[in-house]
């Protein structure tokens, strides 16, 4: 570079955007809002320690397909889901590693130099304008902080695992006290864009013009984080809405998946029937011990290393059969909150699987996928060759543009995915 810049100024401003990784996740406040329609919404479930496929997958293609033991308690919403077989990432690999790659789609999770890419439900937050008080939630049902969300800059957004805390954040107003000073930290946030937008000003006048395209860019940025914290700003003086039911308690035991996952469902429909966020993703952590489930015996871990096992098969299918009917009480839910005419379930994109397709083996090939409500043409099964699998970002490219964003690529995608229409 042959200008001559002040270093301490330039380092000032590029301070401050590497101290805020998720700039690039804020929204473009300038785009009109959606047209009139329906709220959308997305929900993401990820299973971590996959789902048994012989048990989840129907013979046969198409609408008239026989339950399978794992879809027969969502019998009840046959015609509100599709199944799908035969899809995966292509290029994600790494077994476990590849939960990182779950709604990203970053090929080789595995590898000593991955880095990883946008979710889909961050890219939602990106390309919709704001209209809620959370722009989203990242939840796990385990005892860490790590979801299934990662920033434009591959960073894992840090998740909500109390379902106490989450309450709180939702529906428990601060005191006075407590929201004056969330206002003046909201002021000083903007404030600091203040400076760091006149630092790149007075830069502007000196650079190349690349590089004043680039602060062009970083302008734009600047001026929808003000308009964010505005907002947040305005949010912060509204009371939350009020719920009807207590809050609940933390469940201490890490291997209750039953009662953890229930309570982040019930945690996610309030959520959405509230209109606090429209946006939710959740890991489903699997773990090392053994599940309070009667019949039992073995660590949930050592279970999807069945190795084809009767006695581990038949345990780990109690569990999954446990999961699925925990997934089929959380649609109940969704589809028994009715607005405008519709319900919650027909307007909400619920994506639900793994990023295994044999846990026993760590291979994610052949990922478990299912699709409900949204306002999808369901009551199928969509089967691709399992073999040669069809690319699952295609899936994500779908409910892109359900959610009424233009987008014909995601990650690794060809379009969108064959055979599945809009109601």
């Amino acid at each position: 570079m042959t200008h001559q810049l002040n270093r301490r100024s330039f380092l000032r401003a590029a301070g401050i955007t590497l101290a805020l990784p998720a700039l690039e996740a804020f929204a473009p406040l300038t785009r009109a809002a959606a047209s009139a329609g329906p709220i959308r919404r997305l929900v993401a479930c990820c299973t971590t320690l996959g789902i048994h496929g012989e048990n989840l997958f129907p013979k046969q293609a198409g609408r008239g397909f026989e339950l399978t033991p794992y879809l027969e308690p969502l019998k009840e919403f046959r015609n509100d889901l599709t199944v799908f077989s035969g899809v995966s990432h292509p290029e994600v690999d790494g077994g476990h590693s590849s939960e990182a790659s779950f709604l990203s789609a970053a090929p080789h999770p595995g590898a000593s130099s991955f880095r990883n890419t946008i979710s889909l439900d961050q890219l939602v937050l990106e390309k919709l304008p704001p209209a809620t008080r959370f722009s989203s939630l990242v939840l796990n049902t385990g005892n860490g902080g790590v979801g299934l969300s990662v920033s434009r800059s591959g960073v894992k957004v840090p998740a909500d695992y109390k379902p106490s805390e989450v309450f709180k954040k939702l529906f428990v107003n601060g005191t006075a006290k407590e929201v004056a000073l969330q206002s003046d930290r909201l002021r000083d946030g903007q404030s600091i864009m203040d400076t760091v937008a006149g630092d790149a000003k007075r830069l502007s006048a000196r650079v190349t013009a690349r590089d004043r395209e680039k602060l062009d860019n970083y302008f734009t940025t600047v001026r929808e984080v003000e308009q964010r914290l505005k907002l947040a700003e305005e949010w912060a003086k509204r009371p939350k809405p009020a719920v009807s039911v207590p809050p609940p308690t933390d469940v201490q035991n890490a291997a209750d998946f039953v009662a953890r996952t229930r309570l982040m469902f019930d945690l996610a429909h309030l959520a959405l029937q509230t209109d606090s966020t429209r946006v939710i993703t959740v890991a489903i952590a699997g773990h090392n011990s053994v599940p309070p489930v009667p019949g039992i015996t073995i660590d949930w871990h050592n279970l999807s290393h069945h190795g084809k096992d009767p006695e581990k098969l038949a345990q780990l299918r109690v569990i999954e059969l446990e999961q699925m009917k925990l997934l089929a009480g959380f649609l109940a839910k969704l589809k028994a909150s009715k607005e405008a005419g519709s319900d919650l379930l027909a307007n909400t994109s619920v994506l639900y699987g793994s990023n295994l397709g044999n846990a026993s083996s760590h291979d994610t090939r052949n990922m478990p996928m299912l699709l409900a409500g949204g306002g999808f043409k369901h009551g199928q099964h969509i089967a691709f060759d399992d073999k040669q699998n069809y690319p699952l970002p295609n899936l994500y490219v779908s409910v892109l543009q359900r959610l009424g964003i233009e987008a014909g690529k995601f990650a690794s995608s060809t379009g969108t995915l064959r055979g599945l229409e809009l109601a």
